[in-house]
């Protein structure tokens, strides 16, 4: 049988070997009819031979005997590699072979433990519904043990998973004859205007009892926010005082801010009608001369954590430079009457955003763009631009001193909205500390501090002395400060009137 060549770029060495061997046996022929005719001739004439004769056939022999050499090399050759190809695929199968075996090995492996795994989460469930079905029957039977005559009377038990907690402090706080200006110290107000923020948002937190505990009274789920808006201090402080968890105080303060903003803020904080509008103009003409204001305006910063998101828009450059260290805010921008009651309030906006930006993006502004502003002012700081409702002093250089006395009556109702922010951080320390409450959230805590600062102040709710807050907010002036001709011949005309009727410019006399 022949063999296939492996290498195509060789010759055959079988097809060489026949092929020579053919030559040879020809040339053996010829051999044997020349000797023949030369054993003739040599018999004729003995002495002569042919020369090489013996040479020749030797060297036929070698190359056959080299072919044969060679062929059965390439045999051999042949064989190992069919040895080699047989063994690597032998290795394969029995390769293959232990892999699927490890294979279903895990498999059975991971459906035991799965097994496992489920029968464990069944346990769990059992008993968890056993020991809860235990505690109610508890609480059945102890429900009926004090309605019987002789029992224990109010059937009073603890909560196997309640912590005990101490909530002597409240408790005595609570008492009818607990002092008032104890009280008052305590959460910023006396008792008649903490019962009423308590009727008006008992419909919005109040909460049942439930089986498995009893719910967290409405007064103290407002006594517990107000003291944390009042002290700022630590949930962990809060926590102590009040006998109650870390979490749930957090959860309550979030509660009652939130139902402050939605229940009680259309009620104390809203922009006047029409007829309030017309007293709020006689009142601040009466204190300072000058006609149509509603309102004074002013922005105040609201330190804060350095937030994980847009760390640059919050970053406030001015403070950090006065107090030399890193500072971040929100701003608050509210407008107040001549009592210091808040009519609107703008919060929320980065710390690094300049009073006249925080400005354009209010709902004030918004409001004005519609018309609902024209024909009034609100006096604003020199850190707001001169528009067709905007009123703010001159901050030219070399002022006159027809602008000297107007700026002197501006200053005096730009107080007035000073004086409030004044208060409202004095009354509400939380907004003097960076506090726990994350960014999102703040909108809602600081609105509430705004709607509790309106009761306070419409119910003539003094603030303590050593409360007083000195308010410090850098004004800077807008590049483009004067964005009304018109407004600025009104202003003209205000600081001319002013100084000639007698109504300014006293101070430099």
């Amino acid at each position: 049988m022949k063999l296939p060549n492996p290498d195509p770029d060789q010759p055959d060495l079988s097809y060489i070997y026949s092929f020579l061997q053919s030559s040879l046996h020809h040339q053996m022929n010829n051999d044997t009819a020349k000797k023949r005719r030369r054993k003739t001739a040599a018999d004729d004439n003995p002495d002569d031979g042919p020369p090489g004769k013996q040479g020749k056939m030797k060297d036929l022999k070698g190359i056959i005997t080299t072919l044969s050499l060679l062929e059965q090399q390439e045999k051999e050759d042949l064989d190992r590699a069919s040895n080699d190809d047989k063994s690597f695929a032998e290795e394969k199968q029995k390769q293959t072979t232990k892999t699927k075996a490890m294979v279903e090995y895990y498999s059975d492996l991971q459906g035991y433990y799965s097994d496992v795994e489920e029968s464990e989460t069944v346990k769990r469930k059992k008993s968890r519904n056993a020991a809860t079905a235990a505690v109610a029957a508890a609480a059945a039977g102890a429900s009926e043990k004090g309605a019987k005559p002789g029992g224990s009377g109010s059937g009073h038990h603890r909560r196997l998973w309640v912590k005990d907690r101490s909530k002597a402090w409240w408790d005595e706080c609570n008492q009818p004859d607990f002092p008032e200006e104890e009280f008052k110290k305590a959460f910023r107000m006396g008792k008649a205007t903490f019962d009423l923020i308590c009727d008006e948002l008992n419909t919005a937190i109040a909460k049942e009892d439930t089986t498995l505990r009893n719910a967290i009274p409405v007064r103290q789920r407002v006594a517990v926010c107000l003291w944390r808006l009042a002290t700022g201090d630590p949930l962990r402080l809060v926590s102590k005082r009040f006998g109650l968890g870390i979490s749930t105080c957090h959860k309550l303060v979030l509660e009652v801010c939130s139902a402050i903003r939605t229940v009680l803020m259309p009620k104390y904080l809203n922009w006047p009608e029409d007829g309030v509008l017309r007293k709020l103009k006689d009142e601040f003409e009466s204190n300072s001369g000058i006609p149509n204001v509603v309102g004074s305006m002013y922005t105040t910063h609201i330190p804060i954590i350095a937030p994980k998101i847009s760390v640059a828009a919050y970053f406030n450059k001015r403070h950090t430079e006065r107090n030399q260290k890193t500072s971040y805010s929100i701003t608050v921008q509210g407008v107040v009457n001549p009592k210091g009651v808040f009519t609107d309030v703008c919060i929320g906006w980065p710390g690094s955003m300049p009073d006249d930006q925080v400005l354009e993006k209010s709902a004030l502004h918004q409001r004005a763009g519609n018309g609902l502003l024209k024909g009034v002012w609100i006096v604003g700081g020199s850190g707001y631009p001169l528009l067709d409702w905007v009123l703010v002093p001159y901050t030219q250089q070399h002022l006159t001193w027809t602008q000297h006395a107007f700026n002197e009556k501006i200053g005096e109702i730009q107080s007035v909205s000073k004086d409030a922010f004044a208060r409202l951080k004095g009354r509400w320390l939380c907004l003097q500390k960076r506090t726990e409450v994350k960014l999102q959230d703040l909108p809602v805590v600081l609105g509430a501090c705004c709607v509790l600062h309106n009761i306070c102040e419409l119910r003539n709710e003094e603030i303590d002395p050593e409360l007083r807050f000195e308010l410090v907010d850098d004004e800077m002036v807008p590049e483009v400060a004067l964005r009304s001709q018109s407004s600025m011949k009104a202003r003209d005309a205000i600081a001319h009137n002013l100084l000639h009727h007698g109504l300014a410019g006293t101070s430099f006399l």
